[in-house]
């Protein structure tokens, strides 16, 4: 599957289209489950997450692991951009995206929905689970 693809599939709008900016915020906030937020949260990175890490380290791990890692390698590649950027050098967003994906794999296997809420809800808890996670690495740290 292509990049192109891919963000099509996602967004249900081609990558660049008009509205796909506000098309994936809608579903990614809106997403009835922490599963399906991150299915739609910035389809490009995951694009390449999902093809580069994910799906590699599928094959021969448990999918719950294999998206723990993919977790803690954006965390690690987006701590490694502000390095290079020469903001400092830090551990803080590996330990803060595993933890949204041990999040994810935990809401996963207690198959919690919040599609019986509107969209507004849902997006406060979509939310609400960056800041609890952001939170727990902040009082850890």
């Amino acid at each position: 599957m292509t990049l192109s693809e891919y963000v099509l599939k996602r967004n249900g709008i081609p990558l660049g289209g008009k509205g796909s900016l506000s098309k994936n915020l809608q579903n990614s906030f809106g997403a009835e489950s922490n599963v399906l937020f991150w299915k739609y949260w910035n389809p490009i990175w995951g694009f390449y997450l999902s093809k580069y890490i994910y799906l590699p380290l599928n094959r021969y791990l448990p999918k719950s692991i294999s998206s723990i890692i993919t977790f803690a390698a954006s965390g690690a590649l987006h701590d490694l951009a502000i390095g290079l950027l020469g903001l400092g050098w830090q551990s803080f967003l590996t330990f803060w995206f595993v933890t949204m994906g041990i999040f994810m794999n935990i809401s996963k296997s207690l198959d919690i929905s919040y599609s019986r809420f509107g969209f507004f809800i849902r997006a406060v808890i979509n939310i609400s689970s960056i800041a609890v996670c952001f939170g727990l690495i902040k009082l850890l740290a």
